[in-house]
Parts: structure tokens; sequence; C-alpha cells
């Protein structure tokens, strides 16, 4: 079978149980980095020396078939660098190949930055995206946040330090500088740290530079009330796009806090002429 397991986001003392036994046993493992994979090893005590096969963004595609059939006769342990594998890391095209071909995937649970920092940020938990990496390039970011704008639930996003300025500038401007939002830095590790505040203040705060690894968890957009002729105008614009008229009022219906019924009975009554 395929074992993905979840590896410490800092704190060496999250390794589980369950994780120093399968690395204890494995035979074959494939990392996001063999070096990594090495270190942690030589960290938890662990003799074993199972064969390490890199297994990355750039050779993921080629590789999932060949690990996908090694897991036919013997379990392949796969890992990431930290946290669990396929969350904005290899593994999702192995997972996907071994599904195809009717082979076993089992996970060993453990951190996971995404679920740490939403836990600690202070906003609503009860419901939540998961955004990954904002995009690089400046247009593309602004049109994926513009996206974002209405969307009633936390948002969570990973960054890198040297974008996490900018990104929460542009964040400012695509959600309101008084959206609330929080930006956990060095999860589990000696100099964690949560900064909670509106975004338009984040971003003045981290003007002066941000170290680590990083979170940015945003909060959900206020319902947007507007008259009932004016959500249903936008249903209908939705049906136009190809999305059936049940999903359109629905997500209308949510980022305006319309009945879902209601928008949906009046769009069919305009539809229908």
């Amino acid at each position: 079978m395929i074992i993905l397991a979840a590896t410490p986001i800092g704190n060496l003392g999250d390794a589980s149980r369950r994780l120093v036994e399968a690395l204890d046993a494995a035979t074959v493992v494939a990392a996001e980095d063999t070096r990594t994979a090495q270190r942690l090893l030589a960290a938890l005590g662990i003799e074993n020396r199972p064969r390490l096969l890199a297994l990355h963004d750039h050779n993921e595609k080629d590789r999932a078939a060949e690990i996908v059939a090694m897991a036919r006769d013997d379990d392949v342990l796969l890992l990431s660098d930290a946290g669990m594998p396929t969350v904005s890391d290899p593994g999702y095209g192995v997972v996907a190949e071994a599904a195809a071909q009717g082979v076993v995937v089992t996970a060993i649970p453990g951190p996971s930055a995404v679920i740490t920092a939403l836990a600690v940020a202070g906003l609503p938990t009860d419901r939540f995206t998961f955004e990954g990496f904002v995009a690089r390039k400046p247009a593309e970011r602004e049109r994926s946040l513009r996206a974002l704008w209405t969307e009633p639930r936390t948002m969570v996003f990973f960054e890198a330090p040297s974008r996490i300025a900018q990104t929460l500038h542009d964040m400012a401007d695509a959600f309101g500088v008084d959206r609330p939002a929080a930006v956990c830095r060095e999860l589990t590790k000696l100099h964690e740290e949560v900064v909670r505040a509106p975004l338009g203040e984040l971003a003045v705060w981290a003007d002066e530079g941000v170290r680590g690894e990083i979170v940015v968890v945003v909060g959900g957009a206020a319902p947007q009330r507007i008259a009932l002729a004016d959500a249903v105008t936008e249903v209908l614009e939705l049906t136009r796009t190809g999305v059936r008229m049940k999903d359109a009022a629905a997500e209308v219906a949510e980022a305006t806090g319309h009945s879902r019924r209601e928008l949906y009975q009046a769009a069919l009554a305009v539809k229908n002429g």
C-alpha cells in the first residue's frame, strides 16, 4: 500500500509513535527531499536505512506509476518535508494513480500547518477554505484574490517571507483594510508568533520584514445584503456562464443572506417569463 505520513512542521516532539514505527519498519520511502528524510531518521534515532526515492514537484508526474507499481509488492511510505503529503506538497499524483490502479492508500495523521494556524488565529473555524500559496504573478494574484472577496468562510493561505508584505497589501486591496486576519509564523517552533489585526495593519507591520514559515488566515466576508432583484440578477448571470440554477442560487444566497429557495424561485420565474 501507499502510506502518507505526516511529519513535524517544526517541533520534532510532534512526531507520532506511529510515524516512528513506520519509519523504523519501512523498506521504501518516497520523500520530497531525501536529505530531509535522512535528517529526520537521524533526529528520531532510527537506525533503519530504507531505500529512499526522490518525489517532488518536478518528477512526480513521471514517477507516480513506478511508485504505485512498487506498492503492489511492498509498503511505500510517502513523506513531504513537513506536514501531510499532498497538501501543497507532492503526493497527489501518486494517490490519484494508486486510486486508478486499485492500490490501497492510507495515512498516518499528524501535524498540519493549515489546521494549527486555523486553531490559533482567533477567527471562525466552523467552516473554512484552504487556498494554498498565493499566485506569484501580480495580475494573476489580483484576479484570484478578487474572486474571493465575497467568500464567507475563513480562508487559509501559505506565503513565502519574501512576498508576505506585498501579499498582505494586495489582500487589503481585495478584501478591505478592515478585514480581520492573522499572520502565523514559525508554528510549533521556538520563535512561534501569531499577529492578529485587520489586513491594513498587518500589511504595514509586514513592511518591516517577516521571517520564517508563514500561514495567513483571513476572516470570511460578511453577507452583502443587497436588494432581492439585484441578487436574482446575479443568479441569472451565473446561469449564463453554465452554472446550474440551483447551484447559482445557493452561491448567491451564501454571499447575500437571501433565502436560497426564494432566489431560486424568483430566478426561475424571471427565466420562464
